[in-house]
């Protein structure tokens, strides 16, 4: 199941699996962190508890997952699911990470070079991210050609992978195929409808003690420069933590990412897309969506 930031996938996808024996596959970059609660929008231990969830709370901060990381635990969790019986169900909003999945992307196995990584970043603050991003168009035109110059991140990992492997980025788009019969579910709201949820969301996590929690992050040790500080929320309340901003323009910073997160988003998964079968969250959805695989099982087991 995929969809935008605060459409609501977590509400559906628990009583999904509750009614159909599913377990909960987070394709969620930002769940792997522990002690990343409040400003990833986790599922609740309420919800955990209802069913089982996995790819939560696999790592810490300083230990950042890469792709290939993913996929293989996804997989893993997939067939540890089909063992013992059990539906899984793929839910997120990392689109890069869901299509990692079911396309059967061939990656990298290139662990994260911090030093390197760090050596990069200082030179997209001192040089500009162009310069990073000219420097990626010569090792690897493929990947650069993909890559948004102003997503740093994702340029430094491009060329952390060009400058320690002989294997290039662009390999992360050569597809095997998915192994997999399976059903994508996709949930969205009207625009404004999801904007107003995201404005709601991120006031509640100021509520909930957003700020404490980076305070404890950062008193654990954790810096800055980690790409799991840079997260929406985090980087933000860092800034203001730091005496950059004030705590009001934190949010509104926050406001602001998040529907750029969107619209990232919805680049990703686009409604024309024939694989991907899209429902209007609200009344009655749940229901929809259950038949929709219900009646789906059932064709697959008359193949």
């Amino acid at each position: 199941m995929l969809g935008p930031t605060a459409v609501g996938k977590t509400a559906v996808a628990v009583e999904l699996a509750e009614r159909l024996g599913g377990v909960i596959i987070s394709a969620d970059s930002r769940s792997f962190y522990r002690g990343m609660e409040i400003g990833t929008a986790k599922p609740t231990p309420q919800e955990r508890a209802r069913v089982p969830h996995h790819l939560i709370d696999v790592t810490t901060p300083d230990r950042p997952w890469s792709l290939a990381q993913f996929k293989r635990a996804a997989i893993e969790a997939i067939a540890a699911s089909h063992q013992v019986g059990k539906l899984p169900i793929l839910v997120g909003g990392t689109g890069q990470y869901i299509r990692a999945v079911v396309e059967g992307w061939d990656l990298p196995e290139v662990a994260p070079d911090v030093s390197l990584r760090q050596e990069l970043e200082e030179q997209a603050l001192t040089q500009g991210a162009g310069t990073l991003h000219a420097r990626l168009s010569r090792l690897d035109p493929a990947a650069a050609a993909r890559i948004d110059p102003r997503n740093i991140r994702r340029v430094v990992r491009a060329l952390e992978i060009a400058l320690t492997t002989t294997a290039p980025n662009s390999g992360e788009h050569t597809r095997s195929g998915s192994p997999y019969r399976l059903l994508q579910i996709g949930l969205t709201r009207p625009r404004l409808e999801l904007y107003a949820r995201i404005d709601a969301r991120i006031r509640a996590m100021f509520e909930a003690g957003l700020v404490d929690e980076v305070k404890l992050l950062v008193a654990r040790g954790y810096g800055w420069e980690l790409p799991a500080m840079s997260a929406i929320g985090y980087r933000q309340v860092g800034a203001h933590l730091r005496g950059e901003i004030t705590l009001e323009e934190a949010e509104r910073q926050m406001r602001r990412a998040t529907r750029r997160l969107v619209r990232q988003q919805a680049n990703w998964f686009k409604s024309g897309d024939p694989g991907i079968r899209w429902f209007q969250a609200g009344p009655g959805v749940v229901e929809a969506i259950e038949s929709n695989i219900r009646t789906w099982i059932v064709s697959l087991e008359m193949e």
